[in-house]
């Protein structure tokens, strides 16, 4: 039995390999630190959560919830699949969110003939202008951090290569 090491993948590296793709060859820690995407997008997410908690720091809700708000405030009385497809987020944590989220009056369910609608209440609508303030604060904290220009740029590839990922990955 082949034993198995931390380079096995479901694709056929050799197969790359003879395509003319440059693939890694039992790289060293050092090597992968600083050129796995995986590792550097991970590690660059984990200094956003540092500046997205600074910021919500009065807010008494995390960022990530944030967006579903504002999303229903941009679109209200839309269906959980819907909200699922507008976040890129998995109805499994939707649900996880919303039920949060109504527990604390900010959002409700309302049937509406076979469908529930999502809709914000009145002290999620509230909410919005300190969701605005918290998040305008993420953007000028990093984009004083890595200069307005870089940020735009790395916001715009990190985008772009999410909707590639996502339709690959469908």
């Amino acid at each position: 039995m082949k034993e198995k090491n931390c380079m096995d993948t479901r694709v056929n590296l050799e197969e790359l390999h003879m395509e003319g793709l440059n693939v890694m060859q039992t790289p060293n820690s050092d090597y992968l630190l600083s050129n796995c995407l995986y590792f550097t997008v991970s590690r660059f997410a984990r200094q956003m959560e540092k500046l997205a908690g600074e910021a919500f720091a009065q807010i008494d809700i995390p960022p990530s919830y944030a967006y579903l708000i504002i999303t229903l405030n941009d679109h209200p009385a839309i269906t959980q699949k819907e909200l699922c497809e507008r976040l890129t987020i998995a109805p499994s944590t939707s649900t996880r969110f919303i039920d949060k989220l109504v527990k604390r009056n900010l959002v409700e369910r309302k049937p509406d003939g076979k469908q529930v609608l999502i809709s914000l209440t009145e002290e999620g609508k509230s909410l919005c202008k300190d969701i605005y303030d918290g998040l305008n604060k993420i953007y000028l904290l990093h984009s004083e951090l890595l200069e307005k220009d870089h940020s735009q740029q790395l916001i715009l590839l990190l985008h772009e290569a999410s909707e590639i990922m996502e339709k690959g990955n469908k």
